[in-house]
């Protein structure tokens, strides 16, 4: 019986291409051990290519980037850092590694890069302990009474931060599109950090410079913290440069979202935060466009204490991963990259422009970033009820809280869309129209469901089956001028690996 190799090898014929001869053959290896494992990835490539990918977190890496993380390199334990490893034979390991950096330093101009991190919680919780590290004299766990970190009670960790000075910390807050790591009282850096948040204005939506000022003057916090997960404007790192100078703060920004735009050098001068901040933590999988996984830019004077990152947050480094971040850091520094980055904006700023010609009420009015913020509640529909029958049609998106929600961070009153997604699939403006048109279409037939007792129940909907079905249809008719990875022959992938 032929292998599904050997089948794609005769039916390809003198039009073999390399990138699909090299994923049958991994899916064959995987699918000899656990076969629903490769169905379960051929599905996903199905289902990606069968919705508008508007999740504004999400995007779509290079085949390169993927396959790069296929390989032996995740069999290396490599903890610590290049040329000081707790391991013995980790030559290789450190050449991935030290490319991956080195690149980073190069696309960002920063004076050093950590490419360690798994995730951008990771990275910040990295930056946390490497800050308090340099500023503050640390108690030992011996003197502490526990073997690791992880055994401190919630009264400990209070013991803990009060040992620190009971340092503070000052970030976006999370109902005003921060990130749960910036200080949330649900998280572990409200544990490690009395949290003093910041907000946005309650009438414009957007940060109000001297108001942080003035907070940052009474607080005195440690760590003057700017990034978000949610908030559609550009920021002045150079403004927030000279509050944290004022107040004697660490300047730390986590630029995950926007990180593909400082590196293809959309946001640049007052907007690029490897200029004025101490510290930078980034995701690399966002508009960045490469792995899942994360990474930290900072000044020489913080270089040794972000290396102590494993272990002092991380465990061992995963050196398949490095290898992909460093193939998805060549990639950003190119011209063709340039250009996506700055069609991320034109995209998402035309994609505002035609939701708002349609009615919709954005926040702030608008973007000047690669995301927005819809409030669904002019259609009478709470953010899950939106994001639950968008998908239905073929369009993914996330509900989102917009600031001071009334309806929570769970049911939620907006929804949150992005543009990297469509633009790596190479949309432009003009699809942005008919974006917009599908997403009213969608919202205004749909209405809320009911419960048993003949209630509006705010995660339930009722969606018109037509509107489904012609939302479908135009959904379809823009993914089949734009395929993602049209290097995949898909039916052949499921004909061979779903069963």
């Amino acid at each position: 019986m032929s292998t599904p190799l050997e089948n794609y090898l005769k039916e390809a014929g003198s039009s073999l291409n390399a990138a699909m001869t090299a994923y049958v053959a991994n899916l064959q290896t995987v699918s000899q051990v656990a076969p629903e494992i490769a169905a379960d990835v051929v599905n996903e490539l199905e289902n990606q290519r069968s919705h508008l990918k508007l999740v504004a977190s999400e995007n779509y890496c290079s085949l390169s980037t993927q396959l790069a993380m296929g390989n032996l390199l995740t069999d290396k334990y490599a903890e610590g850092f290049p040329e000081h490893r707790y391991y013995g034979g980790c030559v290789n390991i450190d050449a991935v590694e030290n490319t991956a950096a080195r690149e980073a330093e190069k696309l960002f101009g920063a004076d050093y890069a950590y490419v360690q991190p798994h995730s951008g919680a990771d990275a910040n919780l990295v930056a946390y302990w490497a800050i308090l590290s340099k500023t503050v004299e640390m108690p030992t766990l011996e003197e502490l009474g526990v073997k690791s970190l992880a055994e401190l009670s919630g009264e400990q960790f209070d013991m803990l931060r009060k040992r620190f000075g009971n340092q503070r910390l000052m970030g976006l807050d999370y109902s005003c599109g921060g990130h749960l790591t910036h200080g949330y009282k649900m998280n572990v850096s409200a544990r490690m950090f009395e949290s003093h948040p910041y907000g946005v204005d309650e009438k414009t939506g957007l940060l109000d410079y001297d108001a942080i000022e003035k907070q940052a003057m009474e607080v005195k916090p440690l760590i003057l913290l700017t990034g978000f997960s949610a908030y559609p404007r550009k920021i002045n790192f150079k403004r927030f440069r000279q509050i944290a100078d004022k107040c004697g703060a660490v300047l730390m920004v986590d630029m995950a979202h926007f990180a593909g735009l400082v590196a293809g050098k959309v946001f640049t001068g007052e907007y690029n935060p490897v200029e004025w901040a101490d510290v930078v933590t980034s995701t690399t999988h966002k508009t960045l466009r490469g792995p899942r996984g994360a990474l930290i830019l900072c000044k020489k004077e913080f270089t040794d204490y972000v290396n102590k990152g494993c272990p002092m947050v991380l465990g061992g480094p995963l050196g398949h991963v490095m290898a992909a971040k460093a193939v998805a850091l060549k990639e950003a520094n190119t011209q063709a990259y340039r250009d996506y980055a700055s069609n991320v904006v034109k995209n998402a700023q035309a994609l505002a422009k035609s939701c708002m010609d349609k009615g919709m009420i954005l926040q702030t009015g608008g973007t000047e970033n690669h995301l927005m913020l819809i409030d669904v509640t002019t259609y009478g529909l709470t953010g899950k009820q939106a994001e639950a029958a968008l998908f239905k049609c073929g369009v993914t998106a996330n509900a989102n809280a917009l600031p001071y929600d009334k309806n929570g961070a769970w049911w939620t009153s907006g929804i949150r869309i992005g543009t990297p997604g469509l633009t790596t699939l190479g949309m432009n403006e003009k699809d942005m129209e008919e974006v917009a048109s599908i997403i009213d279409l969608v919202l205004k037939g749909t209405k809320p469901g009911l419960t048993k007792e003949g209630k509006p129940a705010k995660g339930k909907i009722e969606l018109d089956p037509a509107v489904e079905a012609d939302a479908k249809k135009r959904v379809q008719s823009l993914l089949s001028k734009h395929v993602l990875y049209p290097e995949l022959d898909l039916q052949f992938l499921k004909k061979e690996f779903v069963k």
